[in-house]
């Protein structure tokens, strides 16, 4: 509860390691300031020629009625930040108010003196709850608050940090391939003579080919003798209906009862199977990431800090799909989605798998969910858009080789192929680029690297 008399105690002061806080207070003080506080943010609150070590501390000291302190372990270990803890330590004192200094829990940090039995407010899980348990808490201390005013600064703050355009074309490279051919036809293979349930839930988890099990039978690109091939203890197979692979789209199978919708979804479902399949046969590695899988490319396949070329020629490029940071193992891999709207293609996801490293190898994978998680905002986060593009034209390259297509098996002799390079498509105008990397510029990442950036050496 504030008991200070003193009126000119009115701001809320935000503590916070700079930059690696910056994207988090822009967020947090127009909304406080929505709420009708008055907010202190050095990002904004300091003008050229300002002594702003002495204009921080005297804000602290004689106009704030609270500090929320920004926590992760890199934060409080920034001398400014700790400077700041001591002042309003003392302050607590003084004012006096317990609860003077408010955490905001950030990332997991490691409790330091002075503030390590104080609660705080989690915003790790969600920034949205941690502001309305904030407000909440404001509310209860009886910070005063005045008609709701959002200074202009904010939004032109944000402004001088956009990206401004030009008016160059720009060819953009999407996460689409498009799929060039598919079989002619859907069949409907049964097999000609009795075979039990058990037996036809055997054949569907031990085929090599995508099917989809219907009634006595299977929905397939594959052909009967496909299936003679790989079960000849069950005798003759028959396709009993064969349906156009168009017809099959826009009409579905009205003999099998299968409708339009049925049908489209009946075909993702084999896209995604021969997708699987082709790249467990390529050794890929299959990982179930939010239930999708994904294949990373594992030590089978590249060697860790190995680079990649890709690219046409006279413009190869290089990147990395295995590399460490901070003592982990990180692993590239995408998980692809079928679709048929508003043409057929898979939309590629990527995906980064991380493992112990045991000293340069990799060790056993973490199993911990929320571990990963945070490995991957934390040394994911470094990674520019380049470095991204990158990564998923070099994991192209390593599935498509010297040819410009895909090709998943459906059957023998029969495929769907898939273009290996991406939809590309060009924008009337271009984004000036601040910071212009040169070849390979992705992979000079010091946090990818050689482990942690500090703000000090930035």
């Amino acid at each position: 509860m504030n008991t200070d008399p003193d009126s000119r105690r009115t701001k809320i002061f935000i503590s916070k390691a700079t930059p690696g806080d910056d994207a988090f207070a822009l967020w947090l003080a127009p909304r406080l300031e929505a709420e009708g506080y008055e907010v202190f943010a050095d990002i904004l609150r300091l003008k050229p020629g300002d002594g702003w070590r002495l204009k921080l501390t005297n804000t602290l000291q004689d106009e704030s009625i609270k500090m929320l302190l920004c926590c992760s372990d890199e934060t409080l270990q920034r001398p400014g930040v700790i400077e700041e803890v001591e002042i309003a330590m003392d302050l607590r004192a003084s004012i006096p108010d317990p609860n003077f200094i408010i955490p905001l829990k950030l990332r997991r940090f490691k409790k330091v003196f002075g503030i390590g039995s104080l609660q705080y407010i989690d915003f790790e899980r969600s920034w949205a709850d941690g502001l309305t348990n904030l407000l909440a808490y404001l509310e209860d201390e009886d910070v005063p608050k005045k008609a709701p005013l959002i200074q202009p600064n904010w939004a032109a703050y944000q402004r001088r940090r956009g990206v401004e355009l030009e008016d160059t074309p720009e060819t953009l490279t999407s996460n689409w391939l498009r799929i060039q051919s598919v079989p002619d036809e859907i069949n409907y293979v049964v097999p000609v003579g009795s075979v039990t349930d058990s037996i036809r839930n055997r054949m569907a988890d031990d085929i090599h080919f995508p099917v989809v099990p219907h009634g006595e039978g299977y929905l397939a690109f594959a052909s009967s003798l496909d299936f003679e091939e790989q079960f000849p203890e069950l005798g003759s197979f028959s396709v009993a209906i064969a349906t156009p692979y168009m017809d099959f789209i826009d009409e579905g199978q009205s003999k099998l009862g299968i409708t339009s919708g049925e049908a489209k979804k009946i075909l993702v479902n084999l896209f995604r199977q021969a997708w699987e399949n082709h790249l467990r046969n390529q050794n890929f590695v299959a990982k179930i990431f939010s239930a999708s899988t994904a294949f990373i490319v594992g030590e089978g396949k590249v060697k860790i800090k190995q680079r990649i070329s890709w690219g046409r020629q006279g413009n190869r490029r290089n990147s990395m799909l295995r590399n460490i940071a901070r003592k982990k193992v990180w692993e590239y891999g995408v998980s692809a989605q079928p679709n048929l709207f508003p043409f057929p293609h898979f939309r590629l996801k990527a995906r980064v798998l991380f493992s112990e490293a045991k000293g340069i190898e990799k060790g056993a994978p973490i199993e911990d969910a929320k571990i990963q998680h945070r490995l991957r905002r934390s040394v994911c986060s470094t990674w520019r858009n380049k470095a991204w593009h990158g990564r998923m034209m070099a994991f192209m390259e390593v599935l498509a080789g010297d040819s410009p297509y895909v090709s998943l098996p459906v059957g023998i002799g029969q495929f769907i192929v898939l273009d290996a390079m991406p939809i590309q498509a060009t924008s009337p105008v271009s984004a000036r680029q601040r910071y212009k990397l040169g070849e390979d510029g992705e992979e000079t990442d010091l946090s990818t690297l050689q482990g942690y950036l500090a703000e000090d050496e930035a």
